[in-house]
């Protein structure tokens, strides 16, 4: 596998980064994360093509694993983006799969036995289906926490009351994405889910370092 990593190697997925841009300000925030303690981060640029994604996200591994060789780094939906970036030698470890991409099955058999894969889910639905298949996913995206303007799910948001029924139904991580800030970290972290995924709240801090820094205190205590 590129990178030290394998996917037998433990996966905090306390503090975990969706980029959103194309420029050097996402580099730049994904490497900032890192170097606080994130877990993962995941290169997500809807709207760019695959080669273009390819480039960013060969970009922000190399400035991740400079940052912090622990913080694995996944490309959203595009598992045929991953697989090109590790055959260049990118510390890139794997993929996260929405609904509609790629079937899991096909991107284990694509991106290898090592290679980390998550599912996005939100229903319980979802989550039932997506334990049937826990041998191939390493762990589970759940949401809206709550409404948000970078994706819309079609699915109600979850508020925290929501997340501990999908913690029940799976063995797989879980982790609540929508919206979610840095404060709403303790009371996620309440619900057994294993962490949150921070999008604008990441992207847009001024310090995302000390972003980090408070989800992770939200996950261990004070």
């Amino acid at each position: 596998m590129n990178g030290a990593l394998s996917r037998r190697d433990p996966l905090d997925l306390r503090c975990y980064l969706v980029t959103s841009g194309t420029g050097r300000r996402t580099v730049e925030v994904a490497a900032a994360a890192a170097g606080a303690g994130a877990g993962v981060v995941q290169v997500r640029a809807k709207d760019a093509t695959a080669a273009e994604l390819l480039e960013l996200t060969c970009a922000v591994a190399e400035a991740v694993r400079a940052a912090n060789p622990a913080t694995r780094v996944l490309v959203d939906d595009r598992a045929d983006v991953a697989f090109a970036a590790r055959a260049r030698g990118a510390a890139v470890h794997g993929v996260h799969l929405g609904q509609d991409d790629l079937p899991v099955q096909a991107a284990r058999e694509l991106l290898g036995p090592d290679a980390i894969i998550g599912l996005t889910t939100g229903t319980l639905e979802l989550v039932r289906a997506a334990e049937g298949l826990r041998g191939l996913l390493d762990y589970i995206g759940a949401g809206p926490f709550r409404l948000t303007p970078t994706k819309d799910s079609g699915r109600e948001p979850l508020g925290v009351s929501g997340y501990g029924p999908l913690v029940a139904a799976t063995r797989l991580p879980i982790v609540a994405i929508g919206d979610v800030t840095a404060a709403d970290a303790a009371a996620l972290a309440g619900t057994g889910v294993a962490g949150v995924a921070l999008v604008r709240a990441l992207m847009e801090a001024a310090d995302p370092g000390a972003v980090v820094r408070e989800v992770l205190t939200g996950f261990s205590g004070p």
